[in-house]
Order: C-alpha cells, then sequence, then structure tokens
C-alpha cells in the first residue's frame, strides 16, 4: 500500500467517484496491491522470516510503501 503520508490519486478518483454513484459515507480509499505465494517452510518462525525478506528486499518500495501480510497453511492435497 501507499505511505500514508503519500498522495493515493488512483484512490482519490475511486473515492470521488464513490460519492457519485451514491456512496457518500465513503470517507477514505486507498489502492494498493495485493500478492499471493504458496511456498514450504520447516515451521511459522521460517515462514515470517521468508515473507518479510522478500517483501523488504523485493515487493515492497519501502520509501513510497508500507506491507502487512497474513501466513495461511495449506495442507497437501
Amino acid at each position: 500500500m501507499p505511505q500514508k503520508a503519500l498522495l493515493d490519486p488512483q484512490g482519490k478518483t475511486v473515492h470521488q467517484s464513490m460519492h457519485l454513484i451514491g456512496l457518500a459515507s465513503v470517507e477514505n480509499v486507498r489502492i494498493g496491491k495485493h500478492i499471493t505465494m504458496e511456498f514450504e517452510a520447516e515451521n511459522e518462525e521460517a515462514a515470517r522470516k521468508m515473507v518479510e525478506k522478500a517483501c523488504k528486499e523485493l515487493l515492497a518500495n519501502q520509501v513510497m510503501e508500507y506491507f502487512e501480510f497474513d501466513l495461511h497453511q495449506v495442507e497437501p492435497a
């Protein structure tokens, strides 16, 4: 997601459009990206470290964006 201190022109445009379609109670819209990854890890701590490394070093530009993530264990089929 864009850092909260930065303008989000896409979010602003969608916010204004919400009002045009009758959704005047919408107060703020921020637009970002959603990334899904699947991988194997020894445990939850190792999985968190892998995701954090991927976000910090490759996926997020931390000057302009912040990131957060959720882990979900998937059972083998």
